[in-house]
Order: structure tokens, then sequence, then C-alpha cells
């Protein structure tokens, strides 16, 4: 059974209806997003929200030379061209798994969790949230791609297709190619039938690139689109419950 990961969490400023974890890259920890989640935390649409960080095993890398680093799974070349890591993604997706459970042993409703990353963690939120049993209120991921590609569409869950997806990505990315993103976008759209988002409804696919941004976050285009994006997934609490009122 897959081992729970460690992880930061930071409390919400008020009562937590809801949570976002948000997973690193290769080589980092929890640590290197904190300063990003505190400033989620500082702005008042979020102060109902918990943040949860948890840090990768410590594992050989083989496209480093076999050094040991934070790593949710191997990585056999860089530039994706080699074989993929098919049983530790799997077992890391496990273990996301049951950070989720835990949230929502705490009383945060699956639909209340938002799983999103980066890099490698933008892969193992795709993958854990999208073939998982639970629907979540959306998955974000960062400057990744959609991982075992030719099996995907059928590990995928019967809500995957409905479920709000932000996808990131520089045009200027020398790790994660363009290409690899645009095939990405083929998956979930082409064979796993999700559809655009669009301005009336969050569901579905919201896709945008970057023009120079390289592997990182851009702060002054990619943030206020993640932040407004976040803002319409989890509401309050109380503005969730008149809206069903209306309806």
């Amino acid at each position: 059974m897959a081992r729970i990961p460690d992880s930061i969490r930071l409390p919400a400023l008020k009562k937590a209806t809801a949570s976002v974890i948000f997973v690193h890259g290769l080589g980092d920890t929890g640590n290197g997003w904190k300063s990003i989640a505190e400033l989620f935390r500082q702005n008042p649409k979020f102060s109902h929200v918990r943040w949860v960080l948890p840090h990768s095993p410590i594992q050989k890398v083989t496209a480093n030379g076999g050094v040991e680093m934070p790593s949710w799974f191997d990585i056999q070349e860089f530039g994706l061209r080699g074989s993929e890591d098919q049983n530790g993604m799997l077992q890391s997706a496990m273990s996301l798994q049951q950070l989720i459970t835990r949230e929502i042993d705490e009383g945060i409703p699956s639909e209340r969790i938002v799983l999103g990353g980066f890099s490698q963690g933008a892969v193992m939120s795709l993958l854990s949230g999208l073939t998982g049993e639970r629907k979540l209120a959306g998955i974000v991921a960062l400057s990744g791609w959609v991982p075992l590609r030719h099996q995907f569409a059928a590990m995928a869950s019967t809500h995957a297709k409905r479920m709000p997806i932000f996808f990131g990505h520089g045009d200027q990315d020398p790790l994660i190619q363009r290409e690899v993103s645009t095939s990405s976008i083929e998956i979930l759209t082409s064979q796993l039938g999700v559809q655009r988002a669009t301005e009336d409804s969050v569901i579905g696919l919201t896709y945008h690139v970057y023009r120079g941004l390289a592997h990182g976050l851009d702060e002054s285009n990619e943030l206020p689109d993640l932040i407004a994006w976040l803002g319409k997934v989890l509401p309050p609490v109380k503005e969730t419950e008149e809206e069903v009122k209306q309806e």
C-alpha cells in the first residue's frame, strides 16, 4: 500500500471548506511552492481554503545519471523520448489519493478539493485526478503533460470529461516542448471527450499558452488566470448555497 506523503499544511484563515493539494516538480519539495500558496491564502477570496504541499520521495533519476533527488517517478530521458515509469507513476498516484482521503476524512468533500501541480506534479495531478474514483473540484496542470498516453483514455474515470481542468504552458519551455503540450490537449479533448470551458461554464478544459514563458510560472499572466479560475471552482460555501437556491 502506498504511503501518504509528508506534507506542508497551511490552514485556512477562516473555517476550511475547501482544499488545494499542490504537487511540486522534479528536484523540488513542497517548500518550493509555499510562497505561492501564501499569496493565495492572503487573498480574501481564498480565506476558506486549506493548502497542502506534499513532498515526493527521494529516488534515483536515470536521466540525471542515477543521482538521487526528490522525484515522483523516474525519468529515463529528458525530452520525454524514453519509456515512462508506469509503476512509479501509479504508486505516486495512489499516495496522492491517500492525501485526498485524509482531506475528506477531515470534513472536506471531494467536490471541494483541487489537485494541481507543476511539471512532474502536473503529470501526477492529471493521472491521479482523472483516473481516481472521486470527482474533484478541478485539476491544475502547469508545464506538464498527460502521461501513459497510449492507455490514459482507458484508465480515465467516468467523470473525467466533466472535470474542470486548468492547463498552462509556456511557448519557450525547453524541457516540455510545445508539441508535448499540444498532444496532451489532443488526448484530453479527442480521446477523453473533455470539452473546452466557456465564459459561462468552468467545466472542461481551460488551456493557456504563455508567450515567452520557459519552464516556470508566469506571475504576470498565468498566475492571474489561475486565480480567476480557482475563484470559480472553489467559491466560498455561502456563495455556493445561494447559487443552489437560485437554481
